[in-house]
């Protein structure tokens, strides 16, 4: 039996004895990773062979839940169907079923064969569809926002570029794995994120061009890098089940000794009288994009 196949059966034996019962979230990848010392595509080809046999389905904003697919009677194939007989499908229930997936476990266990085993088709299938994967994931960006319809940007600069923020900022709030899906360096064209990009532009015009440009770039990676934050700190909960604020109180003590020890003065100075730092990703974003909006006023005059 391979390793795959033991970390399986153990899922299995879990869900038909009860421990594990409907509804129910099971392992994710990086804690399968982490207690059975695989490597992380032995986990997902875990995962994949109980979802293969309906017993485990992606939940957005839960991860990997026990039980079928709510759509799984429809999806379900005989293995003598031809590709003809198949489900009928169209490009935007593709999309959402990536998203799905991406909400429920991330993009890394985004794959399209995975796609296909939900939707219950071949996977050469979904290429009339959705092309590869590299276009299903520009798709499924534009779709993600679309859900975060822009508006008209007010015609005061400062408040134009905040309302953009604001948007990416919910966007990514809902889907974790979208700001990972966002390139900076190679970016994508996804139509409904041009109008975003021509907001700020238009916000930014008593700058020169390449200083706006520039603004505009560094605006983006500033929403972009906080929103990875979440990303990664819901993973770790979701592994640990400890949150952010028990974990940072586990790792108090061990902090003080190290600042005791080392020539840290502005550390000792911030920590006394019992100064407690209510850390807050929300409030941390807006303190954040006041800064950077502020810069932008003093350059402006």
């Amino acid at each position: 039996m391979t390793q795959y196949e033991m970390i399986a059966a153990e899922l299995r034996r879990r869900i038909r004895a009860g421990e594990l019962k409907p509804g129910d979230r099971v392992p994710s990848t990086r804690a399968l990773v982490r207690d059975f010392g695989v490597a992380m595509a032995t986990a997902t080809k875990a995962l994949q062979a109980l979802q293969a046999e309906r017993l485990v389905h992606p939940s957005p904003g839960v991860g990997t839940v026990v039980g079928p697919p709510p759509r799984a009677a429809r999806r379900t194939l005989q293995s003598d169907q031809q590709p003809e007989q198949q489900p009928e499908l169209n490009r935007d229930e593709v999309v959402r079923m990536a998203i799905a997936i991406a909400d429920a476990e991330g993009l890394a266990a985004l794959s399209m064969r995975r796609i296909a085993s939900e939707l219950g088709v071949s996977t050469m299938a979904l290429y009339r569809y959705v092309g590869g994967k590299d276009v299903l994931v520009v798709q499924m960006v534009d779709a993600a926002l679309a859900e975060f319809p822009l508006g008209t940007p007010p015609d005061d600069w400062r408040e134009a570029i905040a309302m953009v923020a604001r948007v990416h900022w919910a966007a990514y709030r809902r889907h974790l794995w979208l700001a990972s899906a966002i390139s900076l360096s190679r970016p994508q064209l996804v139509p409904r994120l041009l109008p975003h990009t021509d907001a700020v532009l238009r916000a930014l015009r008593g700058f020169e061009k390449s200083a706006a440009l520039s603004t505009m770039i560094s605006l983006f990676a500033y929403v972009r890098g906080v929103a990875l934050v979440m990303e990664a700190e819901a993973q770790a909960e979701q592994d640990t089940g400890v949150t952010a604020d028990e974990w940072v109180t586990e790792q108090s003590d061990k902090l003080g000794a190290m600042i005791a020890l080392g020539d840290l003065p502005a550390f000792r100075e911030l920590l006394a009288d019992g100064f407690d730092y209510e850390y807050d990703l929300d409030k941390l974003f807006e303190f954040g994009l006041d800064v950077f909006l502020d810069g932008l006023s003093a350059r402006l005059r």
